[in-house]
């Protein structure tokens, strides 16, 4: 059976279709600041066009910032046309547990404002994939400046871009490839920016959104089933070093999840997984468990508690969501203790990330040297069921990207911790007091397993 299974996965990813580029178009980069030092080098040269999807752009100095950027860039160049993505829902809300103010949408509108007389079109869009923030945002990640195409799973604030010297670590890729920009692109023009739904947010009047929930409701049904990139100029796969850009929302038609399923299928020696949030799909748990029973190597890299970006210090006053943390905690004490023994024998090695108080964003997936999937999928079941979420999926049969793809994971081990034992976590009876009785609670209310999936 598991035979099947891995030609059936080998079989999907021949028919995925394939970009060829060379080693020499790609640069991995390894830091916050000099994530936050290439956008706005990529901005100041933008000649034609910017595309920018990404989860949210906070109103705050590393917004602002790049704001200003991208304002001197169209003053300069009034003919660049520049189309900046976020979550119809996260726009348009405070920070959770902040206290209510303008929103980002509201920021947008009074930045254009002040830039009237430069008379320029919309340039924040919203993009709602679902009528409730709580069931699905945007998560499509990617920014393209004319044929480049800078890809992370951050957003753009302070954090993520380093401002205030504390970060949010992710993984920062730059790609230079004409066709998978204007795959990119071209994704975003005719599945998103076409649809009646996807609307300017940088204007005085937005519809509420129960004014256009039914409209809503088609625009998730079509994208979800009709949303894919398209590529011109493909190769075979596994012949030369290509890329793969996927995209996938729900799971009845997901390619991104059947492509994640099937690199965990084909792995042969070793497979490396980052995630933030540790709350696997019930499906890539058993994939997990397979490869172990086979007596292939796993590594797992994810945050530490304090380490996530919900985590509110103990010393604060609690809020609902500082429980996460230890929610997802407790996930990885359990997962942990059932694999207890590939952990003892060196099988299965699990790694927590920690840097002071700065925080861990990173999503990945690496197969024996020979492929590697960017992408902001937190393979969650959120993620899996809920989110708009993209990937590329690189292809390196020679394994010309070998020094780099081990030199960033050896970027990611640097504040790592290898867990022993998995008492060496936490047990809930240790969390603090408020965090207790809600994690409790939810057990007892049987409520544990609807926050997992939709958290």
């Amino acid at each position: 059976m598991s035979t099947d299974k891995t030609k059936r996965a080998i079989q999907h990813l021949k028919e995925l279709s394939y970009l060829p580029f060379t080693a020499e178009q790609i640069e991995f980069i390894y830091d916050s600041a000099s994530f936050k030092q290439r956008i706005i080098e990529l901005i100041r040269q933008a000649e034609s066009r910017i595309y920018i999807t990404a989860l949210y752009w906070q109103n705050d100095e590393a917004g602002q910032q790049i704001l200003n950027e991208i304002y001197c860039a169209k003053q300069k160049k009034p003919a660049l046309d520049v189309k900046i993505l976020v979550d119809w829902h996260r726009a348009q809300r405070n920070l959770l547990g902040a206290e209510k103010t303008k929103t980002n949408s509201d920021w947008y509108n009074d930045e254009r404002l002040k830039n009237e007389d430069l008379k320029f079109d919309s340039m924040f869009f919203g993009v709602p994939v679902n009528t409730r923030e709580v069931f699905g945002v945007l998560h499509i990640k990617g920014f393209v400046f004319d044929n480049t195409v800078l890809y992370s799973g951050a957003s753009i604030n302070n954090v993520y871009l380093n401002q205030l010297n504390k970060y949010r670590y992710d993984r920062y890729h730059l790609i230079n490839n004409s066709e998978l920009a204007d795959s990119l692109v071209n994704f975003i023009q005719h599945h998103l920016l076409a649809e009646n739904v996807v609307l300017p947010l940088d204007v005085t009047n937005r519809p509420k959104t129960k004014e256009i929930r039914q409209s809503i409701r088609t625009f998730r049904k079509n994208l979800a089933t009709k949303g894919q990139y398209k590529l011109q100029n493909t190769v075979s796969f596994k012949e030369e070093l290509s890329i793969s850009p996927l995209f996938g929302l729900g799971n009845s038609r997901n390619i991104l999840n059947r492509t994640i399923k099937d690199l965990f299928r084909i792995v042969e020696k070793n497979l490396v997984i980052c995630t933030p949030y540790f709350n696997f799909p019930r499906s890539l748990q058993l994939e997990i468990q397979s490869l172990l029973k086979k007596g292939k190597q796993i590594e797992i890299i994810v945050g530490d508690k304090v380490a996530n970006d919900f985590y509110i210090p103990p010393s604060q006053p609690f809020k609902i969501a500082g429980a996460l943390p230890y929610l997802y905690e407790h996930n990885l004490r359990l997962f942990s203790q059932k694999f207890e023994q590939y952990i003892k024998n060196g099988q299965l090695m699990v790694r927590t990330w920690k840097d002071g108080e700065n925080s861990y964003h990173l999503k990945g997936i690496w197969v024996d040297d020979t492929y590697i999937l960017l992408t902001g999928n937190n393979l969650n079941p959120r993620a899996w069921w809920l989110d708009a979420e993209n990937g590329l999926l690189i292809c390196d049969p020679k394994r010309e990207l070998l020094a780099q793809f081990h030199k960033e994971l050896d970027y990611i081990r640097r504040h790592t911790q290898i867990l022993k034992h998995y008492s060496e976590v936490e047990d809930i009876n240790q969390y603090p007091l408020p965090v207790q009785k809600l994690l409790k609670k939810f057990a007892r209310l049987k409520a544990d397993k609807l926050v997992k999936m939709i958290l």
